[in-house]
């Protein structure tokens, strides 16, 4: 057992490393749509050139050229963009590895869900990202790759028969950041077998004086599109294991559907930006009446706690009442305190103490969220939080939602 001070600075810093490479890997592949988008073909271009970009960046003026297969020779220096990529995936995985598989009794088992042991968490875990991969590269290698439209259609169905399937064995805050992951490992594994091994082949058949193949440019921009479509929704569904009300929802994977739609239609708008060909303010639109549904199923599909009656009495002060005190204390303070007593925890998550009556009260709004509109809290109820200990909670708010109105 690691001390609980380095296993949080272990994932901390893993945190850490994976936004940054995944800010490097997003900004380059953003960058690159929209400079392939924004080319021009004018008089006098070289034999071979598709288009060209003028652009302006601190100070300096750049002139972008793109050749359709390859130019006629290579130059001596050639940036390739792939580390970005590759170390986005990894430090992904290997926080994915350090929170949800190595701390899985704490974030991906949900014992209402499936009894699974940690070793049985990672299992599927890995199993499902690697099936998923084999499925979308089986389609896009299938008949369906060379209808762009259908593909996208079959892709958008793996995606939410996925995230079902692992809502029915993992908690469900694992189990979207599994989707989430899951896309990201098609996005990783499509520069890793497709994109970079293409280009590698155009590169061996200029040294050798053979033509390159026109369909190894068409294979890899495809899965470059696919990548910039579905950037948004990974972002979203990494982002959203610290909001409880999406992933919380029985109507979860109809919210994942709907971001992957808000996402795509978002990128989508500034594609056609970039192209030139117009800017189809539509899809705003479409985007807001995704997220206003997500939000809607959200609410409507959380986990419902019976309330507080009208007649139920009003305590005299903010203060929870005992009830409630007892359930926040009993389920939540080993987590929640000064100094924590739960295994490999150094200090309270997100700096929110529970352990004496003032801190609970201030912290009220949180605890409605977490643990009375949804039951993220606690993780997978590993406490054994009751039905009845969770209206206790509510019922406290409630009434505090009184004296508050009063005054």
């Amino acid at each position: 057992m690691l001390d609980p001070q380095i296993s949080e600075w272990i994932g901390q810093i893993l945190r850490w490393t994976h936004v940054v490479t995944a800010i490097a890997w997003i900004g380059s592949s953003f960058y690159f749509i929209h400079l392939d988008l924004s080319l021009r073909r004018r008089e006098g271009l070289p034999e071979g050139v598709g288009g060209e970009a003028w652009q302006v960046h601190g100070g300096g003026f750049y002139n972008m050229r793109k050749y359709l297969i390859a130019p006629p020779e290579l130059p001596r220096e050639l940036t390739w963009f792939k580390w970005e990529s590759y170390s986005t995936w990894l430090t992904g995985f290997f926080l994915l590895v350090w929170v949800y598989y190595l701390q899985a009794e704490l974030y991906s088992i949900d014992h209402e869900t499936m009894d699974l042991l940690p070793w049985q968490v990672a299992a599927i875990g890995i199993s499902g990202l690697t099936g998923a991969w084999l499925i979308y590269e089986g389609l896009c290698r299938s008949p369906l790759g060379n209808r762009d439209a259908t593909l996208s259609g079959a892709v958008f169905i793996l995606i939410l028969a996925a995230a079902w399937g692992f809502m029915q064995v993992l908690s469900p805050r694992a189990a979207f950041l599994h989707t989430g992951a899951m896309i990201a490992t098609w996005m990783s594994a499509s520069v890793f077998v497709v994109i970079i091994p293409n280009q590698r082949k155009v590169v061996a058949d200029l040294i050798a004086g053979r033509q390159p193949d026109p369909k190894l440019g068409k294979e890899a921009k495809q899965r470059s599109t696919h990548n910039n479509y579905l950037t948004l929704p990974v972002v979203f569904l990494m982002l959203s294991n610290h909001y409880p009300l999406a992933w919380s929802s029985r109507y979860s994977v109809a919210i994942v559907g709907l971001i992957v739609v808000a996402g795509a239609v978002i990128r989508h708008f500034f594609n056609s930006r970039h192209a030139h060909k117009g800017s189809p303010w539509w899809t705003w639109a479409v985007a807001a009446a995704c997220i206003v549904a997500a939000i809607y199923l959200s609410i409507i599909g959380r986990p419902t706690v019976a309330l507080a009656s009208n007649t139920a009495p009003v305590p005299a002060a903010m203060l929870p009442t005992e009830e409630a005190l007892l359930a926040v204390q009993s389920r939540c303070s080993m987590c929640h305190a000064a100094e924590p007593v739960w295994p490999g925890i150094a200090t309270a998550p997100k700096g929110v103490r529970l352990d004496t009556s003032e801190e609970i009260a201030r912290r009220a709004e949180s605890i409605r969220i977490q643990s009375v509109l949804t039951h993220a809290m606690p993780p997978g109820n590993l406490t054994g939080m009751t039905l009845e200990e969770r209206r206790a909670v509510a019922d406290w708010l409630a009434a505090r939602d009184r004296i508050r109105h009063t005054f």
